[in-house]
């Protein structure tokens, strides 16, 4: 996965509680398990003033202006500003390619749910909480203020606000290094790959019947 170290970026608030993962890609859209292509689809029943399905060109439909996503001063963002429960509902790990596949890097909020900020995460995508007053201040500039940026830094673990305002973050040390180095599931079985195949070299000679193929 793609290693994370800092992002200068525009902010997109989405000034809603309990966005669940079914509003964050519909169920219509879960067939495909490539992690890419589903960023047209990101929020699509807010996104759109017509209902879409797998393969449709996005282009065709309509957007519905009244949500601040489909808004010109928002466009290219990088950070999502979010409410409280972020990603509730479902475990769909599609939730969280539709972001990323966006462009959204990291998502800043109060809280959480509990599967999706696991499956974040091991994705690469960067979930950073606050208490409810900076998250407050947040969105009260970010929505009076176009083009609104933050700078956030993963290793000196900080949010740099617009002003030259630091805030300092915590993370847990074993996410830190995961994203730092890019590494996800498969890329941290990787690192053991010459003890995994001693071992199964090992267990050959102690227990050939069980690499019989014809047993």
């Amino acid at each position: 996965m793609q290693a994370f170290e800092k992002v200068d970026g525009l902010v997109l608030p989405i000034n809603r509680p309990n966005v669940d993962t079914d509003a964050i890609i519909p169920k219509q859209y879960l067939k495909s398990i490539k992690r890419t292509g589903f960023g047209p689809n990101l929020f699509d029943d807010w996104r759109y003033l017509d209902p879409g399905e797998p393969g449709q060109d996005v282009s065709t439909r309509r957007l519905n202006m009244d949500f601040i996503m489909n808004k010109p001063a928002y466009q290219g963002a990088q950070i999502l500003l979010a409410r409280d429960n972020f990603g509730c509902g479902s475990s769909r790990e599609h939730a969280v390619w539709a972001l990323m596949d966006y462009g959204i890097r990291v998502i800043i909020a109060p809280s959480f749910a509990d599967i999706f900020f696991n499956n974040s995460f091991k994705n690469g995508l960067l979930l950073l909480t606050f208490d409810a007053d900076v998250i407050e201040a947040m969105f009260n500039e970010a929505e009076t203020n176009g083009g609104y940026r933050m700078s956030v830094d993963l290793e000196s673990s900080t949010v740099t606000k617009p002003g030259g305002q630091q805030l300092k973050f915590e993370i847990d040390d074993f996410r830190r290094y995961r994203l730092l180095n890019g590494l996800d599931d498969i890329d941290l079985t990787l690192q053991h790959a010459a003890d995994i195949k001693a071992y199964e070299e090992r267990r050959r000679q102690e227990a050939p019947w069980l690499f019989n193929a014809n047993s």
